[in-house]
């Protein structure tokens, strides 16, 4: 069965049927009949979903709905809003700052729309994404430096049909979307909440809240979106759940994000953490403890570069570590078995997971378990490397430098 993707062989067959009964019209009055045999008002509408369909497969144009609105718009650099969450935003191109005072001046709803690329000063309809959200302005604040500050909150998916900045504000002309009813999925959520509870634990996001909301809803589109929201991950990533409109297939793309054995672990690291239990099984101590992990990190091809990168003398960080461990951990020992992790192990080693996942990494090296173990700020390890000159900050220069 045809659709709209096919309207220009529809319209060239239109045309020639036509010819054969003597009736002579023009290529252009064929495209605007089939656009209203299928439904649309006119080409230019019918045009703008099959450039959308192009553009961006991710999101279905056969979902995108012929009326349209025009909207103030916001285009964003560094953020993807989801509906159903408010963000704070930082706006200071003199076409945003007008555009949010037009929102204001009527409806107080805009158009949020996501860069491709950041660097982009003015952006055109060709630098940003097809998929954006309808947005409601809660507050507007005018900052010290002249910049404004806006508190808004994401109401539903919207598709671009047009970003206009030739005049004074951003104005985009977009139609609704319809995202489809969710198959059931309570499987999936109850594998998600579970998943969700580790990924939250290791990088420490604090969510009270979404325990209770998970319990009070079976809503597949929310769910997603609500997690969504509080992952971390790149642009463009986070873009891609945006634009999943089927809820389920939204939830199953979160279950793969949130999966770790999607970045396996490289030859080296798996080598450090079975060196680390080495160093606390010679030492017959009962837990293999982050300090343990370090010392084997000392030893890790790449986690050693990244800490020579930030000047530590890595045999006095060496002999700083053995020394606690010999002497700190002295009393902790068993008689038999072997040592188990312990709970800021397996943190560490969690979050070095979702940091490779994050930054791209396609596997889990020792530089993420050295990132990952800063955030255990009150652990003997972390003070040894702040001791030492390893700072987070100073390791991620290092990074971006290619060390590691």
């Amino acid at each position: 069965m045809r659709d709209f993707r096919d309207a220009k062989a529809m319209a060239q067959t239109l045309r020639e049927s036509l010819t054969t009964k003597a009736v002579t019209i023009s290529h252009s009055e064929s495209l605007e009949l089939v656009s209203r045999m299928l439904g649309i008002a006119d080409w230019n509408t019918l045009s703008a979903l099959l450039h959308a369909e192009r553009r961006d497969p991710i999101a279905p144009a056969a979902r995108l709905k012929a009326t349209t609105a025009l909207y103030p718009a916001i285009p964003l650099r560094d953020l993807v809003p989801f509906p159903n969450a408010t963000y704070p935003m930082f706006v200071g191109r003199e076409k945003t700052m007008h555009a949010l005072n037009q929102a204001f001046e009527g409806g107080r709803e805009v158009v949020v729309v996501i860069q491709r690329e950041a660097a982009v000063d003015d952006p055109r309809f060709s630098d940003v994404y097809e998929i954006g959200i309808l947005a409601q302005l809660l507050e507007l604040e005018t900052l010290r430096d002249g910049t404004l500050r806006v508190l808004t909150r994401g109401l539903r998916r919207v598709a671009l049909r047009s970003f206009a900045a030739e005049s004074a504000a951003y104005q985009a002309e977009v139609a609704e979307v319809g995202e489809g009813v969710a198959r059931d999925a309570r499987d999936l959520i109850r594998r998600i909440y579970q998943r969700f509870q580790d990924y939250t634990a290791a990088h420490g996001i604090l969510v009270p809240d979404i325990w209770l909301f998970f319990d009070q809803t079976r809503d597949a589109g929310q769910i997603a979106d609500t997690v969504a929201t509080r992952m971390k991950l790149p642009i463009k990533d986070k873009y891609e759940l945006l634009a999943t409109l089927d809820p389920t297939t939204r939830l199953e793309r979160i279950e793969a994000l949130l999966d770790l054995s999607q970045r396996p672990v490289s030859a080296d690291y798996a080598a450090t953490k079975r060196r680390a239990l080495d160093h606390a099984d010679r030492r017959r101590h009962q837990y293999a403890t982050l300090e343990h992990l370090l010392l084997a990190l000392t030893e890790d091809a790449n986690a050693s570069a990244v800490m020579r990168a930030c000047d530590a003398d890595l045999g006095k960080l060496t002999q700083s570590l053995v020394q606690y461990l010999d002497n700190e951990l002295k009393h902790r020992v068993i008689e038999t078995g072997s040592a188990e992790p312990t709970a800021a192990f397996n943190r560490v080693d969690q979050r070095a997971a979702f940091l490779a996942q994050e930054v791209g990494y396609p596997e889990v090296t020792g530089v993420n378990a050295l990132v990952a173990l800063f955030a255990e700020t009150r652990s003997p390890a972390a003070g040894l490397l702040a001791e030492h000159g390893v700072s987070r900050g100073r390791a991620d220069k290092a990074i971006v430098r290619g060390l590691g």
